[in-house]
């Protein structure tokens, strides 16, 4: 299969980082990411790399895919039908085979600092990627059940409360959104033009920068409690709420399509819980076709409705399972050689990056971290992975120096 110096797929022409950085800025806006959670850490035999014929492949077959010579895992027959449409990356050695601290670490691109903790991607897509007049919210994590929820330790950091993460774990819908029920429609939006026009008169005679601070943020709270309806699913066609599915995870996948279409930036959808030390294929025969059909469902969603040109999925988790079975008939964790994917904005249809050896203990081509796929991720919404924040007068970058995108996957 190819790898790093054989890739399958189009090989485009310009590069985002080949752009002026203000005309890459003004075309991020607009853009979002939906990360597909795998939490546990699902497994690339039961997925995305099988190893048939080995002796600790599984027992599940291939079967072949719309991208000539690749195979993926026979539990997977609606996105074999789509991989020319999607990115797989196959060398991914993130070297932390522990659930908290690897959660964290892929959901950063790096470990913290004793001194300083990093924001998480989706505090800095959400900062890079929001406008700031925007009513949506600009970072929403959905992780309804209860294992490995807080492994990920979610934070804005330095950047601030705003690209805080609306968490949503126990329903669906934010709580705080609504009015309250003994006051009316009219004398809510009396009380909001009043507020308005006092908040004007103060400004007019008191300008600063804490004025200016909590006038956006009175703006923002109004704005969001008008993003109710957002979180309703039952707003969508019954048509549209059967192709995802009566499953939690379906509507929560329909939910994050509903938010990238109304502008929110970064999306995450947990699903868990992928830890199968014991019982390995059971465990991934009933959650492995779940995630076909509902992810597959996403794609054709974002496809028809024109939305992959400016959306980025991703589907990953925190690692792998090993190669080898273990006395439970159950996969370990496995950070040294796994796999993740991407399809839509910035990446290339139908490319296939790096490979594993015949085992699948190894990566022997194309290896890469979570540093060099959080670059990748930036660089496909038009961010630059290079480009510094401050800490008073210390440069922070996005990704540590040195770190690269894998530029032969981006468009």
């Amino acid at each position: 299969m190819a790898g790093a110096s054989g890739l399958i797929g189009n090989t485009g022409s310009a590069h985002l980082f080949d752009q002026e950085p203000m005309t890459r800025e003004l075309k991020a806006k607009g853009r979002s990411v939906i990360l597909v959670w795998l939490a546990g850490g699902s497994s690339q035999f039961e997925t995305w790399d099988p190893k048939p014929g080995s002796p600790k492949g599984g027992p599940f077959s291939t079967i072949p895919t719309s991208i000539p010579g690749l195979h993926i895992s026979e539990l997977m027959p609606k996105m074999a039908k789509r991989m020319h449409q999607t990115c797989l990356i196959r060398s991914l050695n993130t070297k932390d085979s522990g659930h908290d601290s690897a959660s964290a670490l892929i959901m950063r691109g790096r470990k913290d600092e004793p001194s300083l903790k990093y924001p998480d991607m989706g505090a800095i897509l959400a900062k890079e990627l929001a406008r700031t007049d925007s009513k949506v919210p600009d970072y929403v994590s959905f992780y309804s059940q209860t294992e490995g929820r807080n492994f990920s330790k979610l934070t804005p950091s330095f950047l601030g409360a705003r690209y805080a993460p609306m968490e949503l774990s126990d329903h669906m819908t934010p709580p705080n959104l609504k009015r309250l029920q003994e006051l009316s429609e009219i004398a809510h939006l009396s009380r909001a033009d009043l507020q308005q026009v006092l908040s004007q008169q103060f400004a007019s005679q008191h300008s600063s920068d804490m004025v200016k601070s909590h006038a956006s943020a009175f703006a923002r709270a109004q704005g969001l409690m008008s993003s109710e309806s957002l979180f309703d699913v039952e707003k969508e066609p019954r048509s549209i709420r059967e192709k995802y599915g009566p499953t939690q995870f379906g509507k929560q996948m329909l939910m994050a399509r509903r938010l990238a279409e109304s502008g929110v930036p970064f999306i995450r959808v947990g699903r868990a819980w992928w830890d199968s030390h014991g019982q390995n294929f059971e465990t991934h025969q009933e959650m492995v076709p779940e995630l076909d059909h509902v992810l597959s469902t996403l794609l054709d969603d974002l496809r028809q409705r024109g939305m992959l040109d400016h959306t980025l999925v991703v589907v990953m988790g925190e690692f792998g399972r090993t190669p080898e079975i273990n006395a439970s008939l159950g996969r370990d964790h496995f950070s040294r050689a796994w796999s993740a994917l991407m399809s839509g904005c910035g990446v290339k249809d139908g490319a296939v990056f790096g490979a594993t050896d015949k085992h699948g203990k190894e990566v022997i081509e194309g290896e890469v971290g979570a540093g060099e796929l959080f670059a990748t991720m930036l660089n496909a919404v038009g961010i630059q992975h290079d480009k510094n924040y401050y800490v008073g007068p210390r440069p922070i970058p996005l990704v540590n120096y040195g770190i690269e995108p894998i530029r032969q996957i981006l468009t």
